[in-house]
């Protein structure tokens, strides 16, 4: 078991919105403090929370890095199953943060599929984050920290940071740029996109090269690699990133087990 003082870290899916047996979309999963936080959600969480051992009643708060569907396409389903009366209807408050718009993307779900994904009054918290500057927000188990990122307009990085200060970043989707180096400064854990390999570079999103780049100007500690395309499959991905940093380095796979507790990470690898 782990105590309230440690922080696990499970990463749900480390692909795209590109179907494959091995990587689900998006997602990955801190509990910390007697909480569970979910970083985004595309196709393919739900199961694998069922699969790390938790429902999706356990959820306590969700984060959504921006609104493309391999980040938010399964908002939709997970509202639909908490409504579902045997066993896992919420009642207990959830939280759900992320840019400035949030509010105005789920009218619009509600428009299309009303009071279908409208859960109890009062037990849905939105909070919507800057997505023109620095923000933050405080909660009981975690202090979570905001920068825009280079993607779209909706995109937002994250920086949490635990009870004991241990600092883990996830940067959602992003291209090279200073504000994935900021918010990530001296954090224990940067959990970042490398979406393509070095000769692949596409427009909004990192290459390995260009992550271990910001890795190594933030002066991170350890380096999780996640949100690979099939491109990624068959190419030496660490070696890649390791042209620009030198500690750890790690490519996520679903299901990957990380835990932190005072600054000191362990990956199960």
């Amino acid at each position: 078991m782990f105590d309230v003082e440690t922080a696990k870290i499970t990463i749900l899916g480390s692909g795209t919105c590109v179907p494959s047996l091995a990587r689900s979309s998006c997602s990955v999963l801190i509990e910390t403090g007697g909480a569970k936080l979910l970083f985004d959600m595309g196709i393919g969480t739900m199961r694998r929370l069922l699969e790390s051992g938790l429902a999706i009643g356990d959820i306590s708060h969700l984060f959504f890095s921006h609104f493309h569907p391999d980040h938010t396409g399964e908002l939709v389903n997970f509202l639909f199953a908490s409504k579902y009366p045997e066993g896992v209807r919420r009642h207990e408050r959830l939280a759900i943060t992320a840019a400035t718009g949030f509010i105005d993307f789920y009218d619009r779900l509600r428009s299309v599929y009303g009071h279908w994904i409208e859960l109890e009054e009062g037990v849905v918290d939105i909070f919507e984050m800057s997505n023109s500057g620095p923000d933050s927000i405080r909660f009981d188990c975690a202090t979570i920290e905001t920068l825009p990122m280079k993607h779209i307009k909706s995109s937002i990085g994250y920086r949490i940071t635990t009870t004991d200060n241990t600092s883990v970043v996830y940067t959602g989707d992003t291209d090279y740029c200073e504000n994935a180096v900021r918010l990530a400064s001296n954090a224990d854990l940067l959990i970042c996109e490398s979406a393509f390999p070095d000769d692949l570079k596409v427009d909004g999103h990192l290459t390995p090269s260009l992550a271990g780049r910001i890795a190594s100007e933030a002066q991170v500690k350890n380096l999780i690699l996640t949100h690979f395309y099939p491109e990624c499959e068959g190419v030496d991905i660490k070696a890649q990133c390791g042209k620009e940093y030198g500690g750890t380095i790690v490519c996520a796979e679903d299901l990957m087990q990380i835990t932190a507790t005072g600054g000191s990470v362990d990956i199960m690898i």
